[in-house]
């Protein structure tokens, strides 16, 4: 794991230095397992993220925009109640392990000063954020309610006295020299990586392998060494926020990581770096949460059109023999006199056939050969209908199938708001019941939130990521001379460049921003093609997001991550 008790000691660090002395000015919680405090510190407001969520729980300092919910949860209702307008005193980790304390002092309700402990425990699936009422060492709320039944060790429930997380009485590795590591370690044993996890607090398997992979030939004289040093590092605030890419899979650090060979980026501060490491990652987490029924609905959807499609072309080939039925029946109608009930085939004279061959024409011997003939005309018309309705439904199934293509790639490319915007779209093209509030009331529709970004060259771009954001960006919100942009043929967002001339530059990361917000995501040399505003139009009927376009040029980008985090606005 990143995010171990060394990193822990680190981010303690860094948050003392930007936010003791600090004032609680606002508390809000954007999602389950998250709140968000802003800080006034240092003559600036900060805003401060404590996740306790059970794949990307962390403690840091954060720049992301978060969305509130219009009814703040009762946890975040109770942290009002008892932190905001509060000082942060002070704020340190607990020995080595991955929680931190955040010592709050202010008055109550009665004026009478109050303090408080903010206690955030990352541990996997069981992190925890736990409101405590210092002077009496009782739990006032936490965001997660864990009962005995739970765990027999402590319950973290209003009312009950908070217990800290049992002991692993392991040694401290800012104090422990090579003695203690070369007691500690049996080098016969081997996994001497996974040993000093088991030994040492704080450390993690990422850490572990590093001093392995530093000490060369690891052996009872290069590990010590290797331990100590990086210990020292760490201890003397010698580092170096990083995150390394290597096998399409990325961890970040406190150091560059020598053993995880690959791409590596440098950050100023631990706060940016694990802000960018989980950019869109924790995002996409609670989109799927939020919009699970959602993007299960649109895959059923187009998996049954590509169904229907396959069916219709079925029907379709055999309503192309209406032709055939209509022949046969004509020239068993001829040949009445020469057939007899009981007959499975009957060969005549084919005079439609130029050269005046035979034809055999199957029967059904239950049927009389009048029967027969009048089962071949029915056929024949009821191909002959068939054939004009069916190829308006394939086109139909083909135009619902591109449209939850669609959608679907909207779905993965949605933050959180963008979710309850294509909710409320299939509610409109009468896909899904609309939802209700608890007190019964329909949920209002808002204007659509787009994104915004800024180019180089300060001009501003924006983007909408569903089709509600794409239409109202493209027939209300542009001018006719601004320029729009668009994935060739490729699913994604509508962009627009709020100039009418913008540089080659403007555009070329415009389109950055249309291809990496589109299907093409993870292609390279996507083609986008742009226009005038002017030259868009959304046909008669057409579905949502849709348009066509004429006079347009295209250019060839690769989507680029860290460009499109650069020019959001």
């Amino acid at each position: 794991m990143s995010f171990d008790g060394l990193f822990t000691k680190a981010m303690a660090n860094e948050l003392v230095r930007s936010l003791k002395g600090g004032r609680i000015n606002k508390v809000h919680q954007p999602y389950k397992n998250e709140v968000i405090l802003t800080i006034r510190a240092n003559g600036v407001n900060q805003k401060l993220l404590l996740s306790a969520h059970p794949s990307y729980a962390r403690v840091q300092l954060t720049n992301e925009a978060y969305d509130n919910p219009s009814e703040p949860p009762m946890f975040c209702m109770l942290l009002r109640k008892h932190i905001e307008g509060y000082i942060l005193e002070d704020l340190y980790q607990i020995e080595n392990d991955r929680m931190i304390i955040f010592e709050i002092k202010g008055r109550n309700e009665l004026g009478d000063i109050s303090y408080k402990q903010l206690i955030i425990e990352i541990m996997g699936r069981h992190s925890n954020i736990v409101l405590v009422d210092k002077t009496r060492n009782v739990i006032l709320d936490s965001i997660k309610h864990i009962s005995f039944a739970v765990n027999s060790h402590r319950a973290i429930l209003p009312g009950q006295p908070y217990v800290s997380p049992p002991e692993q009485h392991k040694l401290n590795p800012f104090t422990a020299g090579e003695d203690d590591i070369l007691r500690k370690i049996d080098f016969n044993a081997g996994k001497i990586d996974r040993q000093l996890v088991e030994q040492f607090a704080g450390t993690s398997p990422l850490f572990a392998k590093e001093v392995i992979f530093q000490s060369g030939l690891a052996n009872r004289t290069t590990v010590p060494e290797t331990f100590v040093r990086l210990i020292k590092k760490i201890a003397s605030g010698n580092i170096s926020p990083s995150i390394m890419s290597s096998n399409g899979k990325e961890s970040f650090y406190l150091f560059p990581l020598e053993h995880l060979n690959g791409e590596m980026k440098n950050f100023p501060t631990l706060s940016e770096m694990v802000d960018r490491y989980y950019f869109g990652k924790a995002e996409r987490d609670r989109v799927k949460q939020q919009g699970n029924d959602i993007e299960r609905f649109i895959s059923n959807e187009k998996e049954k059109n590509e169904k229907k499609i396959i069916k219709l072309k079925d029907t379709l080939k055999e309503a192309e023999k209406a032709e055939q039925y209509q022949r046969h029946g004509e020239l068993l109608t001829a040949n009445l006199y020469a057939a007899k009930k009981g007959m499975k085939e009957i060969e005549v004279l084919n005079y439609y056939d130029e050269f005046g061959g035979m034809i055999v024409i199957p029967l059904d011997p239950r049927k009389t050969p009048s029967e027969n003939a009048q089962k071949f005309f029915s056929k024949y018309q009821k191909a002959k209908n068939a054939l004009a309705v069916v190829v308006e439904q394939i086109d139909k199934a083909r135009e619902e199938v591109e449209y939850f293509d669609n959608l679907m790639q909207q779905v993965q490319a949605a933050s959180p708001k963008d979710i309850q915007e294509i909710r409320e779209e299939l509610v409109e093209g009468g896909y899904i019941r609309e939802r209700q509030k608890r007190n019964g009331k329909k949920v209002q529709n808002a204007k659509p939130v787009l994104d915004h970004f800024i180019a180089s060259d300060s001009t501003d771009i924006i983007v909408g990521k569903n089709n509600k954001q794409n239409d109202y960006l493209t027939n209300k919100l542009a001018a006719r001379d601004e320029i729009w942009l668009h994935t060739k043929d490729i699913p994604g967002s509508h962009v627009v460049i709020r100039s009418k001339e913008p540089s080659d530059e403007t555009i070329r990361e415009a389109a950055v921003l249309a291809a990496y917000y589109s299907k093409a995501r993870n292609s390279s040399s996507v083609p986008v093609d742009f226009t005038k505003v002017r030259y868009v139009k959304k046909p008669s009927g057409a579905k949502p997001g849709f348009v066509i376009y004429d006079n347009q040029q295209t250019v060839y980008v690769t989507p680029d991550e860290e460009l499109v985090l650069k020019l959001k606005k």
